[in-house]
């Protein structure tokens, strides 16, 4: 069988190629190869170490003193992060701490506020 995705409108399974369209028999729909890449489910959802979601803007905590790295300070637990902003990688929050500037840091070790 076929390894094409289902309707986006109506979930059909049937679904078929026609040119550079993928086309469902069931309700009609037609919608380009392109479309249902760029679609897909590839948004990851970062939680922090509660298991709240995040999202770009909040506000948080840092749980627990952070050595940063390149540097012989390290970052008080309890520090207040505004204005968060979500990336993809290992350290998956990009911020600007007072007193420190722009850094990254990794989910599991903030809290939301």
């Amino acid at each position: 069988m076929n390894n094409l995705p289902n309707c986006p409108k109506c979930n059909s399974e049937y679904t078929y190629e026609d040119g550079i369209l993928l086309i469902c028999p069931e309700c009609a729909h037609e919608w380009a190869v392109n479309e249902a890449e760029a679609n897909g489910d590839d948004e990851k959802i970062v939680k922090d170490a509660n298991g709240n979601v995040l999202n770009d803007g909040d506000t948080i905590t840092v749980i627990k003193d952070l050595k940063v790295k390149g540097s012989s300070s390290v970052l008080k637990q309890g520090t207040k992060v505004k204005n968060i902003r979500l990336v993809v990688g290992d350290h998956d929050i990009d911020c600007k701490i007072d007193g420190f500037g722009a850094m990254k840091l990794k989910s599991e070790f903030v809290k939301k506020i």
